[in-house]
């Protein structure tokens, strides 16, 4: 029982230390958010150009004078729409807006790898072309893994795996390396 006693003064000396510094410490907070928030805003918005070709996205905050608990407001207008709702927008646009804001994020930490599920099933062909060039572009930073049924995904990646089953029962694995075919 003396350790504990022996501990307990310095446990709040530590205690005491952090509560002083807790200003200190939400300022620092605060100003790395309005950095990150910043280069994700300019992020989302040419993101969301390039997979849209064309058009205008950002992000705010709904309280500026309160960055650590605001709320985070989203405004696109595609080309040619003008949008006063993202409820307005059909489930392939909503999708896109998704996928623009997902990319504006990882842009200002790249990650080593990415999986993706059926992230792009709800777009329609031209914008899956769209999607899976603009993938493609990314590559430099992150390996993606991208689970997927649509064409154009899969014309873009550099390996397609998939899974048959030849026999009752029998799952078997089967890859191509795509560059063999376009060196053909």
């Amino acid at each position: 029982m003396l350790l504990s006693f022996v501990l307990v003064p310095k446990l709040i000396k530590e205690i005491s230390a952090l509560v002083v510094n807790i200003p200190q410490y939400s300022k620092q907070m605060q100003e790395l958010f309005t950095i990150k928030f910043d280069k994700i805003n300019r992020n989302f918005a040419q993101t969301f150009r390039d997979l849209f070709g064309g058009g205008s996205a950002c992000i705010s905050l709904t309280d500026e004078n309160d960055v650590l608990n605001s709320g985070i407001e989203i405004s696109v207008q595609p080309p040619g729409k003008i949008v006063s709702h993202l409820e307005s927008l059909s489930g392939g646009e909503k999708a896109l807006v998704a996928i623009s804001l997902y990319f504006a994020i990882m842009k200002v930490n790249p990650p080593p790898f990415c999986v993706l599920d059926e992230i792009e099933a709800a777009l329609d062909d031209v914008n899956v072309n769209r999607f899976a060039a603009y993938l493609r572009r990314m590559n430099e930073n992150t390996q993606f893994i991208v689970i997927t049924h649509r064409r154009g995904s899969m014309e873009e990646a550099d390996v397609l795996y998939g899974v048959t089953m030849q026999d009752d029962g029998v799952s078997k694995i089967v890859s191509v390396r795509l560059e063999e075919f376009t060196q053909v």
